[in-house]
């Protein structure tokens, strides 16, 4: 009987250590720099300045004005409001006066997470509008 010789084919191999390498090299970046970066800070850019004749008129009174502040706190019509004592106070106002659209004065140097908040706020109180106004430096 004849036998028959079996020929092993060498399996193509991959070497995949420079990819770990490198993937390696990346997590630990992002895992050092990640804590660098301030996510709650938004730096509006510098618009050109702007002459009284193009500036757009804002209702200089609204039943509803609400402030925050550098220090991220609140006031509801220049008083003093935590976050929970906002949200009773802007659904008293949404009863008082429907059509009303709130202001709200937010500080440059204020977290954008302040303004989230406030946001939210204001949604779950039924308004749909808001006029945002931030006074230049």
């Amino acid at each position: 009987m004849r036998q028959r010789k079996r020929r092993i084919i060498p399996e193509a191999e991959m070497n995949l250590t420079p990819m770990i390498d490198v993937c390696f090299v990346v997590l630990i970046m992002f895992i050092v720099i990640a804590p660098l970066l301030e996510m709650e800070r938004i730096d509006l850019a510098s618009g050109p300045p702007l002459d009284s004749q193009s500036a757009i008129a804002v209702q200089e009174k609204s039943p509803i004005a609400i402030y925050v502040f550098e220090d991220d706190t609140l006031a509801f019509n220049k008083q003093k409001v935590n976050i929970t004592q906002l949200k009773t106070a802007l659904q008293l106002a949404k009863q008082k006066n429907p059509a009303a659209r709130p202001q709200l004065f937010h500080d440059r140097k204020a977290k954008f997470g302040t303004y989230q908040t406030v946001k939210n706020t204001l949604e779950a109180a039924g308004f749909t509008e808001l006029d945002l106004i931030l006074k230049p430096e």
